[in-house]
């Protein structure tokens, strides 16, 4: 890891969609009946390295999935996700809800984009904020690693962004895709523990 420079200014800890619908009891997928361990252990697992980032002067940055309402609030949800996740109601994932918010173990976030599909750079202001901030290296974490995850990373690492996915600081709803999706992501990002990462960020 000793070739990762890195300079905190620079740098974002990225934290894909850890937002109470996804993870809260109360949330849109705990109604609909979807929980998943893996994916409610990552705040507690991020959270050192997220106080590390603010204590460095680095930038956290929070990727927020939203359901657009439309004509009386109702969602616009595309196809293969309602099939995929029918309980997805009005309300769910609206922006400026609660279940839309990062979850509260990691708040605030220094930027915050909202997204309506896998990639966060997809229709969105991200690339913009983080040019405008500075930061030329993203470190990712959040859900899920085969789809928000996988989907941002490539996308920063076509846009020359240098990047690190925290090989367990991201979850998917099986553990096998996970692990899965982490292999294939080490073909263009650099793969770091969240303790390694840690180290690399209180050494600076």
């Amino acid at each position: 890891m000793s070739d990762l420079a890195l300079d905190p200014a620079r740098t974002g800890l990225v934290i894909v969609d850890l937002q109470n619908d996804f993870l809260h009891p109360d949330g849109a997928y705990a109604r609909g009946g979807q929980k998943n361990a893996d994916i409610a252990a990552l705040p507690a697992r991020v959270l050192p390295l997220f106080e590390a980032m603010r204590a460095k002067g680095g930038w956290i940055v929070s990727t927020h999935f939203t359901l657009v309402p439309g004509k009386g609030g109702e969602p616009f949800i595309s196809p293969h996700l309602k099939e995929l996740r029918p309980f997805l109601a009005k309300g769910d994932f609206a922006p400026g809800s609660w279940g839309h918010a990062l979850v509260d173990e990691l708040q605030p976030a220094d930027l915050t984009v909202e997204k309506v599909a896998y990639s966060a750079f997809y229709m969105t202001r991200l690339e913009w904020v983080l040019r405008k901030a500075g930061i030329d290296t993203l470190i990712f974490s959040g859900i899920v690693t085969n789809g928000g995850v996988a989907s941002t990373v490539r996308d920063a690492h076509v846009r020359d962004f240098k990047t690190m996915v925290l090989s367990d600081g991201c979850a998917a709803f099986s553990r096998e895709t996970h692990e899965r999706s982490i292999g294939d992501l080490g073909t263009v990002s650099k793969i770091m523990t969240c303790a390694e990462a840690l180290t690399l960020i209180s050494g600076l």
